[in-house]
């Protein structure tokens, strides 16, 4: 049973929260995961100009995606910063490279699951993560989301990402937020999860 959990990261708070969805996949037996990024789209100089560059410098040792990575995966996590409520071009870009594998139905019956952030608590996140779903849909992929047996997004004592469509987490609006506890629990939630649901079907 393949897992392969795929992200694009500008400022690092969606590689933590990838790292924890690997964790919780792992714990599932049989489950062999796999973490890989998307490619990024943004020369050099507009990545310093932000801030970024050395953080990306940072993720040059996980694997740039192939699409036989997709491929051979029997489930993909996603994970996506919000962009205007939807996925950043770089995972845009990405998932409309994959044409060939639509027309060769090669995702189909893959099972699906999006984690994604925001600077601010209401910035698009279920958004986000539902029109990432669309794509995802028309590979004929299952979609998975974040159930309430995870009760840590029913909290009220602290803001906190995560709902019932996926995980999330908020990064201020300067990036100064890390993910929190229930947040990467919430990952760590989901990648077992799916790795679960998983492990049924491929029976």
């Amino acid at each position: 049973m393949k897992i392969l959990v795929l992200f694009y990261s500008t400022y690092g708070h969606i590689k933590l929260m990838a790292e924890a969805v690997v964790e919780g996949a792992k714990q599932v037996e049989g489950a062999d995961v796999i973490l890989r990024r998307v490619p990024e789209t943004l020369p050099d100089a507009v990545l310093e100009k932000m801030g970024a560059f050395e953080i990306q410098k940072s993720f040059a040792n996980i694997p740039v995606v192939e699409h036989s990575d997709l491929v051979n995966a029997d489930a993909i996590i996603f994970g996506t910063p919000t962009r205007f409520g939807n996925m950043t071009g770089q995972m845009k870009q990405f998932l409309d490279s994959t044409g060939g594998l639509w027309a060769q139905g090669s995702l189909i019956g893959k099972v699906a699951s999006v984690f994604t952030s925001s600077a601010t608590q209401h910035g698009g996140q279920e958004s986000t993560i539902l029109s990432t779903h669309i794509p995802l849909l028309h590979h004929g992929m299952i979609i998975v989301g974040l159930p309430y047996s995870f009760q840590g997004q029913t909290r009220i004592d602290e803001i906190t990402g995560c709902s019932p469509y996926g995980v999330s987490t908020i990064a201020g609006g300067q990036g100064e937020r890390l993910p929190s506890l229930n947040e990467l629990e919430g990952a760590r939630f989901l990648g077992k999860h799916v790795a679960t649901i998983t492990a049924k079907l491929t029976r």
